[in-house]
């Protein structure tokens, strides 16, 4: 169990991810920021509320004798913070790496030669690990051994 979790740690991966996700949230911040400070207020003036949250407030009997409010605004807020979180994660990330891929396509179609992937400390590790692997096979079929 131990081998398998020190093994997935040791993946690139794992710390690709664990950056995606800091700066993933440094960037809600922002976007949120845009949408609460500028965009519900500019929206909201339109609807004459304070902000979009509070535009387009519905009122409806409850079964108690009081209201309930539902706030189609708020929704509309949500929709246009995912939206604007979509567009920037397309736009600064998603375009960009196509773009890469596609002129790598291009170079290899070309017949440009591709540039190699250096290997990573799990790939000589394990080169290591095979060679050792060899040389001490190769000690026992001929009766000497490492000291």
């Amino acid at each position: 169990m131990l081998k398998g979790f020190k093994e997935f740690i040791m993946r690139g991966n794992v710390i690709d991810l664990a950056v995606a996700v800091v700066v993933g949230t440094a960037f809600t911040a922002v976007v949120n920021a845009l949408v609460e400070s500028i965009l519900n207020p500019a929206l909201g003036a339109l609807f004459n509320a304070e902000d979009l949250k509070t535009a387009w407030i519905v009122e409806i009997p409850t079964t108690a004798g009081g209201t309930a409010e539902l706030a189609f605004g708020a929704i509309v807020a949500a929709l246009i913070q995912f939206l604007l979180v979509a567009a920037a994660v397309y736009f600064a990330l998603v375009m960009p790496i196509n773009k890469l891929k596609e002129r790598a396509e291009a170079k290899r179609k070309a017949g440009a030669p591709e540039e190699e992937v250096p290997p990573t400390e799990l790939d000589l590790l394990a080169d290591i690990r095979d060679l050792l692997a060899r040389s001490e096979a190769a000690g026992n079929a001929t009766g000497k051994h490492a000291e």
